[in-house]
């Protein structure tokens, strides 16, 4: 059987994911009567509830009697570590903008990594079925991006489509018939090329995806590069510099047909599949033919550029509502999350009770300790800090700068410039982009960009809509103002008073309801000014024997700011913690003692 392997490339909720649905859907792959979930390739529950697309995950339909495999990528740049690795498996890949939005940074992205690895784009303009379309203007923007990327004249001739992937169909043209996806497969058979197959019978594979399965152990996925393979085989492991890693036997083979993982007896080049039996194999290594010595060169992946520390939860209220607490269960499944995902790097602290997580971004370590905190865990998690990184010929010091294009309304743009500016942003770019709204583009490092989403949405009215690339590393900017305003800290145990929290109101905002147990050292609310205050939350109303009506009033509470998992994560600072349990996310000082805080604040002062 013939094989064609491509991936689809596209910005986050550009619509690629349901793209792929109608195309399991038109070509057979489904029963007329079989009920599938709209997003069918969003299998993982964080991505159902986020709309985005976490994990790259593989499906295959057959056209005509040839097999497409189709790979799914994740749009944000937070996940690239995932990109980096299929892209090594695909022969073609499919470029899908949205005909309003056009062409947004995590499509830059990807797509500059598939074309410095050669390979020749489809574009298919998204969404034309939107009210606001603009697909000419759209296609030039796709034209410069391939230009700026320093795409060569095969890329630059590509074919494109119009296509709108919820209702079912793509054609050459805007005046097309709007039929079904027929075009888009033919054009995909003409289009990308058969898998490169190497001379030789002896199998080899480069390993790109690892995942673990309860019943089968390590699963690793690629594409077979030469020969063919069984269950059953024996085959070695070799690592990137050759050295053997290990030698076992095949005890599953299974290949990718439709939305399932199917066992089959033969696998040929080609093909992408997936081995079980492994132990020691991981991502970036060579599986072969124990006659193989030489290993298949895989790509570099970008290096994290974000760190947090993981730390057992130490509060009062620590194991009541987690059933993994200690340092032992955090610690195996850090390395176990290390193992899949070649993005993020661990590192056990002096202490042996925290641990450093590096990753991409604010995103990808907030997934991480969304998924851990669903598994029963309770821990601690301190402040994102950014990874300096030195010249190593002028011994300057560097850090990430990262490319922000922000879509805002024309009235918001002087606000928005400003708080950049003083986050030591610098704008490379301002344009109108139509219905009177306005594209900037800043150049801005990472340190300033930590918590600052928040106050973006506040200043734009929600309005605005900003998207974060790494961009480079760079000089190092300077100081950069953190947050301004201070915490109420209680100063006691026990249940919050609703009574209590109305006199608080007017010291700023609060973070908790009434009833909400809290303890000493626990951040319940933000201070208006500077400096950080002790509160107490649990003062009653004292009784009396007087009643009048003024004095029986109800009480009558503003809401409570309620934070995010990755608000809650930027907005501490350096003495803060967040305190993350299956039930609960709770902001604290690092040290609950008040006296202990003064001390610690003493001796920064001195030093």
């Amino acid at each position: 059987m013939q094989f064609r392997n491509i991936a689809i490339i596209a910005h986050v909720d550009h619509g690629k994911t349901t793209l792929v649905d109608a195309l399991l859907k038109q070509s057979g792959t489904f029963r007329a009567n079989e009920k599938v979930a709209d997003c069918a390739m969003d299998s993982n529950e964080l991505e159902r509830e986020r709309g985005i697309t976490i994990l790259a995950k593989c499906t295959s339909i057959e056209w005509k009697g040839t097999r497409i495999n189709i790979v799914d990528t994740p749009g944000h740049a937070d996940f690239g570590g995932e990109v980096e690795r299929i892209l090594s498996m695909v022969d073609g890949v499919v470029v899908l903008v949205d005909s309003a939005e056009g062409v947004l940074p995590q499509t830059k992205f990807v797509t500059g990594k598939a074309l410095r690895l050669g390979l020749r784009p489809i574009v298919l303009v998204n969404k034309i079925d939107r009210p606001d379309a603009r697909p000419d203007e759209v296609l030039d923007e796709i034209f410069d991006l391939f230009v700026a990327l320093d795409a060569n004249e095969q890329q630059l001739d590509f074919p494109v489509l119009y296509a709108s992937g919820r209702q079912g169909w793509a054609d050459p043209s805007l005046e097309g018939p709007r039929k079904d996806l027929g075009p888009l497969f033919d054009l995909i058979l003409k289009h990308v090329p058969e898998p490169t197959i190497e001379p030789g019978d002896q199998f080899r594979m480069l390993v790109t995806t690892l995942e673990y399965d309860a019943f089968l152990g390590r699963v690793l996925t690629g594409r077979i590069l030469s020969g063919s393979v069984k269950p059953n085989s024996t085959l070695k492991g070799l690592s990137q510099d050759g050295k053997q890693v290990e030698t076992t036997r095949v005890t599953k083979l299974l290949a990718f047909r439709g939305l399932e993982r199917t066992g089959v007896q033969l696998a040929e080049a080609g093909d992408i599949v997936a081995l079980a039996g492994f132990k020691t194999a991981t991502v970036a290594d060579t599986v072969c033919d124990l006659s193989v010595t030489e290993a298949i060169p895989s790509h570099p992946v970008d290096p994290p550029t974000l760190a947090v520390n993981f730390s057992v939860n130490d509060s009062p209220l620590a194991g009541q509502e987690g059933d993994k607490v200690t340092s032992r269960v955090i610690r195996a499944r850090l390395l176990r999350e290390s193992e899949g995902n070649v993005a993020i790097r661990i590192r056990e602290n002096d202490d042996k009770d925290s641990f450093e997580v590096a990753g991409r971004g604010e995103l990808q370590l907030g997934v991480l300790i969304e998924q851990m905190r669903r598994e029963g865990f309770e821990l601690s998690v301190s402040r994102p800090r950014v990874l300096f990184r030195t010249d190593p010929q002028t011994g300057q010091m560097l850090e990430p700068i990262e490319e922000v294009v922000i879509d805002v309304d024309e009235a918001y743009q002087g606000t928005v410039v400003d708080k950049l500016s003083q986050r030591r942003a610098e704008l490379q770019e301002m344009k109108p982009s139509g219905a009177g709204k306005s594209r900037l583009v800043f150049l801005a490092p990472t340190r300033g960009l930590i918590g600052y989403h928040g106050e973006f949405l506040t200043d734009t009215r929600g309005t605005g809509v900003m998207n974060r690339i790494f961009h480079s590393y760079g000089p190092h900017r300077g100081p950069i103002t953190g947050r301004r305003a201070g915490a109420l800290i209680a100063n006691g145990a026990g249940s919050a008073v609703a009574y209590a929290l109305f006199n608080l109101e007017a010291r700023g905002p609060l973070f908790i309801d009434p009833g909400v147990l809290v303890y000493e050292g626990m951040v319940i609310g933000e201070h208006t000014r500077e400096n950080d205050l002790d509160v107490n939350p649990l003062k009653g109303k004292q009784l009396t024997n007087i009643r009048t009506h003024s004095h029986d009033e109800n009480i009558r509470l503003t809401p409570p700011r309620r934070m995010t998992l990755e608000q809650a994560i930027t907005y501490i600072e350096e003495d803060e913690l967040v305190e993350v349990t299956p039930k609960s996310i709770r902001l604290r000082k690092q040290f609950l003692d008040p006296n202990a805080r003064k001390r610690t604040r003493r001796q920064a002062a001195e030093a």
